[in-house]
């Protein structure tokens, strides 16, 4: 007898640019789930690696809801405060470099994103992964598309911020 698939899955964010683009990545056929749905806020993310922080966001969730969460952690999103405001990260990102280096917008400034993803409740065992994309960072914001970093942020080897990127660009890109 064969098994019915899951077709239930819940992103473990709160952050809508976040859950979008999770649920674009994914098959439509899938019913996509939010944790603001069950009326969820995020744990506390004390783990010391962002896969660590990605396990217990994917796990809380799975387990809360019963249906299997896709979690993951990138880092930096904090600097926007409570609401998560990222115009907000974006000005603390440009007063770091600024006091580091009062000319870093004359130099080119390497970045790079990390995203620690998590699957949670399909095996037995969760199912983890770590992305990493170089880039560097942009002047200034540019670009409305995407969300977070997005318009500061330059893929090696491109010209464009993920912001100015159509999706399908970013997606062949991003980490």
């Amino acid at each position: 007898m064969l098994k019915k698939k899951n077709k239930e899955i819940v992103i473990g964010s709160n952050n809508e640019g976040k859950i979008k683009e999770i649920k674009d990545l994914l098959p439509k056929y899938y019913s996509i789930t939010c944790p603001k749905e069950y009326g969820l806020k995020s744990p506390k993310e004390n783990g010391d690696t962002f896969l660590k922080n990605s396990l217990i966001k994917a796990k809380y969730f799975s387990k809360k809801t019963k249906k299997i969460c896709i979690a993951d952690d990138s880092g930096i999103a904090r600097w926007g405060g409570k609401k998560g405001d990222f115009n907000l990260a974006i000005s603390k990102v440009f007063q770091k470099l600024s006091k580091v280096d009062k000319k870093w917008k004359s130099k080119n400034i390497k970045a790079r994103f990390i995203c620690a993803l998590t699957i949670y409740g399909l095996k037995k065992n969760p199912i983890q992964s770590l992305g990493i994309i170089k880039g560097r960072i942009s002047k200034k914001k540019i670009g409305t598309k995407g969300f977070g970093y997005d318009p500061i942020f330059i893929p090696e080897n491109k010209r464009l911020t993920f912001g100015q990127m159509n999706q399908n660009l970013k997606f062949k890109n991003d980490h």
